[in-house]
């Protein structure tokens, strides 16, 4: 049953109004005392010319039990008026039933819906660029990116996750001039991002050194590495073979590595389309732009003017006749409209690169695309070190690699510290730290800046992944010593007036508000919703887990308490999944 929506109708009939739908403005009152659901009157009060309290009054006397106006509310127990709100108390036992028959009859599809059926939704994230370590500033976009598609394909709809590799670009002929003035195959392939990394930094260090002169040792400088640079870009450019098949090389290596990251925090992509398979799709779209007349010529370089519209120019074209970020972003998005025919485009990347897409996101629908209006950027905040931004240039990171092995190391630990005779200590240990390090991520909204911190990201107290994956491994331990047919609705009965307590009628309420939460995670492209609400319903298990004996109760009861035992495990199972995190069911 649809709670709010039958309160929805009852209202909609008392009013008089039985065309409105009032269920969105239906809520969930934080403290308990005023009721299970509670119907704001504020937006009535200029249309019935009333005080909302007044309003309040009014429907509470239409609704209340056993008027015949409540209609089939007959699971309300009490309906009070409380300033301009209408307050329902509902019948605990009826609610109990409704929600833990539909859960527990259906664990692997609650909290699905078909939202999305027939629609499709392209997720961009994760992007690194090739040749460069992925560290920790990596992360934030791709666990959110993840989450989402979790999220989304829970909802029904058909999900596209790629990774928009960042492997083209002037710093490939950076790159390929260092490998060749310093580097080695050998080096290259043995020790892969790291070395070119090293030999990405050296170039940086020696331009700026020739850029400032003759070095004070007098090693002579190199006044013309940049332009050497310049022109391996330029061979990639015209399809050189030797540079291509160096750059190719690089590429390859770089996504070994990556995938071992991929692996480890349990992320996929269906697709994996760098910037450079656009490469051959921008001369369309420049020759599309000059067509509908929306190109400038500005100092030998092609914009688009955006000051009409309050952005300063969108470039499309350098002075030599090079594309830039903005062409090859509206040939993938021309490219996965074409291919895919999203409902909705995301592309999760930082804040700091809103006006990039705020402005090609405009150009696209100056180029008359309906659908522009389904590009969507979903930013989050900066993250960074104690001591400033990430820089692969200045060789200042922390990689991902050594925050896993930590967080799996430290899990280890306090596992051999805690239950040393924990079977499969190094699985374990693995889901718990990764988790750990993923959640910590996913904790809050996305937009807020982030400074990393190995002691919060490895502190696994509070409100953390590890307490909500433990609150999920306590409920299969008591489900593992109780009998196997306890708590099943398999015929044998429960008495849902056994779950009427405060405690268990909590864990109640969050256990049907599940659904509703991931459908506003999706709509507010916000995963931490979802974390938030696994992080409640993990602190009442355990508030109930401590106040009411489950396996020392007996009779309906006890089953009763397994039967919400049951349905805790299925949902914190559920919720930690779409959060790209797993659930041990012991640790």
């Amino acid at each position: 049953m649809n709670f709010k929506a039958e309160l929805s109708a009852a209202i909609a009939r008392a009013l008089g109004d039985p065309q409105t739908d009032f269920e969105a403005s239906i809520e969930m009152p934080p403290n308990p005392d005023l009721g299970d659901f509670a119907f704001p009157c504020f937006k009535l009060a200029s249309k019935l010319k009333k005080a909302p309290a007044l309003i309040a009054r009014d429907l509470c006397e239409k609704l209340a039990p056993p008027s015949a106006d409540s209609g089939t509310i007959d699971f309300v127990d009490q309906v009070r008026a409380t300033g301009g709100y209408v307050n329902f108390f509902l019948d605990k036992a009826v609610y109990a039933k409704e929600i833990l028959t539909g859960l527990l009859n259906n664990p692997e599809t609650y909290g699905q819906s078909d939202l999305g059926r027939g629609k499709t939704i392209v997720l961009d994230y994760s992007s690194p660029n090739i040749a460069k370590l992925f560290h920790v500033g990596h992360l934030y976009t791709t666990v959110i990116g993840n989450a989402l598609y979790n999220i989304f394909k829970y909802l029904g709809y058909n999900c596209v996750g790629i990774n928009h590799l960042g492997d083209w670009g002037t710093q490939f002929g950076q790159l390929i001039c260092a490998y060749k003035k310093w580097g080695s195959k050998e080096a290259v392939e043995s020790e892969g991002i790291s070395e070119m990394t090293r030999l990405y930094v050296k170039f940086h260090q020696e331009a700026e050194t020739a850029d400032s002169g003759p070095r004070a040792d007098g090693v002579p400088s190199a006044p013309g590495l940049r332009d050497e640079a310049r022109a391996w870009f330029v061979k990639m450019q015209e399809g050189d073979q030797e540079a291509l098949t160096i750059w190719k090389w690089f590429c390859d290596l770089s996504l070994r590595e990556y995938n071992l990251i991929y692996d480890r925090l349990g992320v996929r992509f269906d697709y994996f389309t760098g910037e450079s398979f656009y490469n051959d799709k921008m001369e369309a779209i420049v020759r599309e732009l000059k067509e509908k007349n929306l190109l400038t010529e500005s100092g030998g370089a092609m914009i688009v003017d955006l000051e009409p519209y309050g952005m300063p120019p969108c470039l499309i074209l350098r002075g030599d006749g090079g594309t830039l970020y903005p062409t090859r972003d509206i040939a993938a998005a021309v490219y996965r409209h074409k291919t895919f025919g999203f409902h909705k485009c995301l592309i999760v990347t930082a804040m700091d690169q809103s006006l990039h897409f705020a402005q090609w996101f405009k150009v696209v629908e100056l180029m008359g695309y309906p659908w522009a209006k389904d590009l969507v950027h979903v930013p989050y905040g900066l993250v960074s070190l104690e001591e400033g931004k990430f820089s692969t240039r200045k060789g200042n990171a922390v990689l991902m690699e050594d925050l896993l092995n930590e967080a799996e190391n430290k899990t280890l630990e306090i596992i051999n510290e805690r239950n040393p005779g924990l079977a499969d200590k190094d699985r374990v240990a693995r889901q718990v730290g990764i988790g750990a390090v993923v959640f910590n991520d996913l904790y809050n909204s996305r937009i807020k800046d982030v400074v990393f911190s190995w002691e919060r990201v490895l502190n696994f107290e509070g409100e953390t992944g590890p307490y909500v994956q433990y609150a999920h491994a306590r409920a299969q331990s008591v489900l593992k010593k109780a009998d196997p047919a306890e708590g099943h609705l398999d015929g044998r009965a429960i008495d849902f007036n056994c779950l009427t307590d405060a405690a268990a009628f909590e864990i109640i309420k969050l256990l049907a508000a599940f659904p509703d939460k991931i459908a506003e995670a999706a709509s507010k492209y916000e995963p931490f919703v979802v974390t938030r609400h696994m992080v409640a319903l993990a602190q009442a298990f355990n508030r109930f887990y401590h106040g009411n004996p489950i396996l020392r109760s007996v009779g309906l009861t006890r089953t009763a308490r397994l039967a919400l035992t049951r349905a805790v495990k299925i949902a914190l199972a559920a919720g930690l999944k779409l959060l790209g995190i797993q659930a041990p069911d012991e640790m």
